[in-house]
């Protein structure tokens, strides 16, 4: 099907693979016509919905998704672990997707045939990121935790007392009982809701991030949980040096100057992030 901004009205058939798709969203007009159109093949698609003031809920019920909304009041449990802990599945397997990543056909038979082998309960997923419409071919990879099986884990439980707006889990890791492995073909990781958007977003996440260190340092136990990368990150994040060695590690080591400007407006822009978190860290800590 060819891609389109518009909306691609239609029922999703009858499924081919065994797995419940878990889309959370507010106000993603633009996004998620195109992200639902690449998910016809899935038993069931469940849109979260945010009290959305956009089409967001209209689109989601065009295709045939099926709808719920969550208030979060703050506290545990953001929007996926809630979804997890409440919804009845009729699938083993859980796809934890966001409006902005768009699955293919080969993403697709690599995944049915992954849960097919019966080896692992979670899987790993590798993402093509795109900045300003230009795919980014170097730069840090990304990858998320976000295939497992129902009752295999929960997103971290973190005392979030309403840091930000954030009603999602974003930077908080699952918790996986059992192996894990990877899905190497990768998500095209695409927003179409422009820079203000990004910019928008990067902030709220740097306001929680820069809370998030703070409660951990509070916590004598606090790497007990923690995956290598957060702790690596939350163990680097606050010196001085951080912001310009991510941008040099981004933009020269991995290569993100060969992606021209796009590169290095990104890589900037996280470099930036990195700055944003340590001085909200300072501010916090006065």
């Amino acid at each position: 099907m060819q891609e389109s901004k518009g909306d691609n009205v239609g029922q999703l058939p009858a499924a081919s693979i065994p797995v419940t798709v878990v889309l959370p969203v507010k106000n993603e007009e633009k996004n998620l016509p195109i992200c639902l159109s690449k998910l016809r093949a899935f038993k069931e698609v469940i849109v979260v919905d945010s009290s959305s003031t956009d089409r967001t809920r209209e689109i989601a019920e065009s295709w045939g998704a099926r709808l719920l909304n969550f208030e979060w009041k703050g506290g545990f449990p953001k929007k996926r672990n809630w979804v997890l802990l409440n919804y009845r599945f009729s699938t083993e397997w859980v796809l934890l997707l966001d409006a902005d990543e768009f699955v293919n056909d080969k993403f697709l038979l690599q995944l049915q045939s992954k849960i097919q082998e019966g080896r692992y309960v979670a899987y790993w997923l590798n993402y093509r990121n795109y900045f300003r419409g230009r795919l980014l071919k170097h730069g840090v990879p990304q990858r998320r935790l976000a295939l497992l099986k129902v009752g295999a884990g929960l997103y971290e439980r973190i005392d979030d007392t309403r840091w930000s707006e954030l009603d999602m889990e974003v930077h908080e890791h699952p918790i996986i009982s059992g192996p894990i492995g990877e899905i190497k073909e990768a998500i095209d990781h695409h927003d179409y809701r422009g820079l203000y958007q990004f910019i928008a977003r990067h902030n709220a996440y740097s306001t929680w991030e820069a809370n998030r260190y703070l409660q951990l340092r509070r916590q004598a136990d606090y790497t007990e949980h923690l995956m290598p990368r957060q702790m690596q990150k939350y163990g680097l994040i606050t010196r001085w040096w951080f912001p310009l060695a991510y941008f040099l590690l981004t933009y020269v080591i991995r290569g993100g100057f060969l992606d021209g400007r796009a590169g290095f407006v990104y890589a900037l822009f996280k470099a930036n992030y990195y700055l944003e978190v340590q001085e909200k860290i300072s501010e916090l800590a006065e």
